[in-house]
């Protein structure tokens, strides 16, 4: 049910989102839609949560059993071009929608969108350290620093899909930025 709650809000934003809209897709009633959840807030931020950490599990997951960490750096970079259907990457990310939405006018929402690309940025510069220890980056490269480069240049691929950009075309800019983000150091 609260994946169904999450659905409606990633599909219509925060905003467009209406008691009726929650209702109809939580199967409950006004009372018991507050009873268990508070308000819309409170149902909205507890869905943004559940987003998060799911997407933290599947990050985590894929860094962690690539056999190599470039491989997955890699793979992370051309996510966005791998599900451009509308219930794909065309919606984007949960996160990066709500925190544009509701960023300027909740803090907390504000709060949790940095703190989330923080947990993420450190488990892909975990992944860049281990490519640095397999030898296929160069080690004087700052793990963080890239780790910050490879999700802005993922998030900007989100976006270019929510533009509509062809599928074609994300994946040759993902490619792109692979080959300048992560060039293969492995025969130097």
């Amino acid at each position: 049910m609260l994946n169904a709650v999450r659905d409606q809000f990633w599909g219509a934003g925060y905003a467009a989102t209406s008691l009726e809209d929650l209702m109809r897709v939580s199967g409950l009633g006004k009372g018991s839609l507050y009873a268990a959840f508070g308000d819309k807030r409170q149902l909205f931020l507890r869905a943004l949560r559940s987003y998060t950490e799911e997407s933290h599990g599947h990050l985590r997951r894929a860094l962690d059993e690539a056999p190599r960490a470039l491989d997955a750096l890699r793979a992370l970079l051309k996510a966005p071009t791998d599900d451009v259907s509308d219930t794909g990457t065309r919606r984007g990310c949960l996160l990066a929608n709500s925190a544009y939405e509701l960023g300027n006018a909740d803090p907390e929402v504000l709060d949790h969108a940095h703190r989330t690309y923080e947990t993420s940025t450190a488990l892909i510069g975990d992944c860049v350290a281990r490519a640095q220890r397999e030898g296929d980056l160069p080690t004087g490269v700052d793990p963080i620093g890239l780790a910050r480069a490879l999700l802005a240049a993922q998030q900007g691929l989100v976006f270019m899909s929510r533009t509509g950009l062809d599928t074609a075309t994300l994946d040759l800019t993902a490619r792109s930025l692979a080959a300048r983000l992560l060039p293969d150091h492995s025969g130097d």
